[in-house]
């Protein structure tokens, strides 16, 4: 069995949204988009959909967080390398996302925040392929 991840995330701005993603590479399936929500593909096991605030809402009791001043989600998304991490940064940066935070470079691992228009945060990170499978503090043990 596989597993498929869908991230619902809430935007003010529809279009806006679709653009700033498809600025980072991402393709919009329009089956199933319409008005109300975009369905980001990220790749065949990952999407975001990007629904209006008011659709949003249709699906919880809760309230509805505004993401420019509050988190609910921080989103990790890996990247093939550290210069894949810099340019999905660079990308996001000139759609019109914004970098909250300062590059975190911990040797065995690379990550950098990029926060849509909206204030979703989005973490790409590259993490060197020995440190995944022998756990960080042994790979910084060997690697020093």
């Amino acid at each position: 069995m596989s597993t498929q991840i869908f991230v619902n995330i809430a935007t003010s701005d529809l279009e806006r949204s679709k653009a700033f993603y498809t600025a980072l590479g991402c393709e919009i399936n329009p089956l199933f988009s319409d008005e109300n929500a975009a369905c980001i593909v990220w790749d065949e096991q990952v999407y975001f959909m990007v629904l209006t605030r008011e659709y949003f809402a249709t699906f919880t009791d809760k309230q509805v967080v505004d993401a420019s001043d509050s988190a609910q989600v921080l989103i990790a998304l890996s990247r093939d390398s550290r210069e894949d991490v810099d340019a999905v940064l660079a990308a996001g940066l000139a759609a019109g996302g914004s970098e909250p935070r300062d590059p975190q470079d911990y040797g065995f691992m690379y990550s950098r925040d990029l926060e849509d228009p909206d204030g979703t945060i989005l973490e790409f990170l590259y993490m060197d392929p020995a440190a995944a499978e022998q756990g960080p503090e042994a790979f910084l043990a060997e690697n020093g």
